[in-house]
């Protein structure tokens, strides 16, 4: 290398040194506080991401809110003749600003929530298997000063409606958002009654049975309970989170067969094991997930006698995660094979097809442990019973609006959809319960008989569709009619038994002659025949019908026995005049 490279090499390195002196010596002469200025921006911008603010975003649209999209089936019934006259769901929700995040509202709800101050009339339910749970009611008044009355009672003879409230996870009567449904719910005159879930509201397990995300057996026993005690009065139900996944399957389950006249569904997680996968997915529902997993932790050590002896205690208190409590102790208590298994068997999105009655259900898109991935889109809008009602923003369980957050969305706009229904002729109404061994004709008309019925004694009868509908409608009056008969027969045989000599009256059988076969054989065909004239006329051609065209082999053989063997005869004696 000659002497001028190595003196410009050098030359360069000392300027590039200069040029880091020189900006070190700028970045010195910056002050301390812009520095502050700009960590705190940038903190500022991973914070509103990591929490996913929507401020700027509600800034720049002038506070006018996010429409609600609604998904339902297009000839849906529910949706032309209820949702369709309801303004909440058709106009356009606006997050209280300075809760614009749904991690914000979330934990706004669960640490403050503002709830509205009452008190409850507490009723212990005993369930079938010796369990028991608190039924909170608080009764409506509509009366100067929206004064409620916790001790009141209904009457056998009441038609006010009742409002059945299913709570979330771990939560109970108490919970801000259960007492803010319930206020307002109660404000319109409505009874309301919180089903608390077992274990919760200071009510302690007296069976092995414990509820999960798909427990119906208590929301059945609790509303038949309710309908059977208040008949004339129409039953709705609301579930919230995990309460709404359990009145789904419920009324996925039942289909008709429930008394309850209409439900509401808000913020469910619709399919457990998506659920699942989304919870643990990202720190911030990793977040979500210890907390609901340290209630959990809470609610077994409520009940530690017992779950120390059903379940895994030690797994219990380790569990770092929802799955790890279900896995050490919902599915040994519940009898699952896997965690899986018990996800997929208790989520709400398989049943949802089966719902039979008005159903508005309520979900946030930006829901933070409800994720938007499980609902069940297809299946909503291919149910006509169903309203799906989603909004961008609205957290879970949250949708605080007004300035000072004081009041929530979704409890508006339920109490709106269900005075609608109320008012409407489109509450589901309980079909009877059809009494066993009774079945009603649901074929079409191609099945309309008549056709052939064999009685126990082998008798082949021609009835019709016409004769099986009176048959079960006027039950009552065909058994009347059969005993009338059978004394009609008696006091006949009666009264030729008296006629007859009293030598003829012996134990011993009669002698089996043909005279007397003959005549028995008559008298079952004629009475037989009877019977099937009083029933329906048209079926005596039938019969007719069969009789010859079964029978023709035989009689057509008998036929030409005897006239071949006369006209043998007539010829061999006409042969021997001749």
């Amino acid at each position: 290398m000659s002497f001028s490279e190595e003196s410009s090499s050098s030359s360069s390195s000392s300027l590039n040194g200069d040029a880091y002196a020189l900006l070190f010596n700028a970045l010195r002469l910056i002050p301390i506080s812009h520095y502050l200025l700009a960590l705190s921006l940038l903190f500022v911008i991973v914070i509103y991401n990591f929490l996913e603010f929507h401020f700027v975003e509600d800034l720049f649209s002038g506070f006018r809110g996010s429409p609600v999209r609604l998904t339902f089936n297009s000839s849906s019934p529910i949706y032309d003749g209820v949702v369709s006259k309801c303004k909440i769901v058709h106009g356009r929700y606006l997050v209280t600003p300075w809760l614009s995040s749904p991690h914000i509202q979330t934990a706004f709800l669960h640490f403050f929530g503002r709830p509205p101050c009452f008190s409850y009339r507490r009723q212990l339910f005993r369930l079938s298997d010796g369990g028991m749970i608190a039924l909170d009611w608080l009764m409506g008044s509509t009366g100067p000063g929206d004064v409620f009355h916790a001790n009141n009672f209904i009457s056998k003879d009441d038609t006010t409606p009742i409002a059945i409230v299913i709570p979330g996870l771990t939560s109970d009567s108490a919970a801000s958002y259960i007492r803010h449904l319930v206020f307002n719910t109660a404000k319109r005159g409505w009874n309301v009654v919180v089903s608390n879930h077992r274990g919760l509201g200071g009510v302690s397990i007296t069976s092995d049975c414990f509820y999960n995300a798909g427990w119906t057996e208590d929301a059945r026993e609790v509303i038949d309970y309710l309908h059977h005690e208040y008949p004339k009065a129409p039953l709705f139900a609301i579930g919230t989170s995990i309460g709404a996944n359990i009145l789904v399957k419920y009324l996925g389950e039942e289909g008709e067969k429930t008394p309850v006249a209409g439900a509401a569904a808000i913020c469910p997680p619709w399919d457990l094991l998506i659920g699942d996968r989304f919870i643990g997915r990202r720190l911030i529902q990793k977040l979500y997930d210890r907390a609901l997993t340290i209630g959990l932790q809470d609610y077994a050590q409520l009940h530690e006698p017992r779950y120390s002896r059903l379940a895994n205690w030690e797994g219990i208190k380790k569990s770092r995660s929802i799955r790890d409590f279900d896995n050490h102790a919902t599915c040994l208590v519940g009898k699952f094979e896997t965690v899986d298994t018990y996800y997929r068997n208790c989520s709400s999105s398989t049943y949802v097809g089966n719902v039979s009655i008005p159903l508005l259900c309520i979900s946030s898109l930006d829901d933070p442990v409800c994720t938007v991935e499980a609902i069940p889109w297809d299946e909503c809008r291919a149910n006509k019973n169903v309203v799906l009602a989603t909004t961008w923003h609205g957290g879970h369980l949250a949708f605080f609006e007004g300035i000072t957050a004081a009041g929530m969305w979704w409890v508006r706009a339920v109490n709106e959809y269900l005075g609608v229904l109320h008012s409407s002729p489109y509450m589901h109404v309980r079909k009877k319960v059809q009494e066993p061994g009774l079945h009603l004709s649901t074929e079409s008309s191609i099945d309309q008989g008549p056709y052939l019925n064999v009685s126990e004694d082998g008798m082949v009868a021609a009835v019709g569709n016409e004769q099986t509908r009176n048959s079960i409608v006027g039950d009552h009056q065909t058994n009347s009619e059969m005993v009338l008969d059978t004394e009609q027969d008696e006091q006949l045989t009666g009264a030729k038994s008296d006629a007859v000599p009293n030598t003829d009256r012996t134990c011993e059988p009669p002698a089996n002659t043909p005279d007397t076969e003959l005549r028995n054989l008559t008298a079952s065909v004629t009475s037989c025949l009877n019977q099937l004239s009083q029933r329906n006329k048209r079926s005596m051609w039938l019969l007719a019908y069969v009789a010859i065209i079964t029978t023709w082999p035989l009689v057509g053989s008998a036929l030409r026995f005897i006239f071949g063997k006369k006209r043998k005869n007539v010829l061999s004696a006409t042969l021997t005049k001749r």
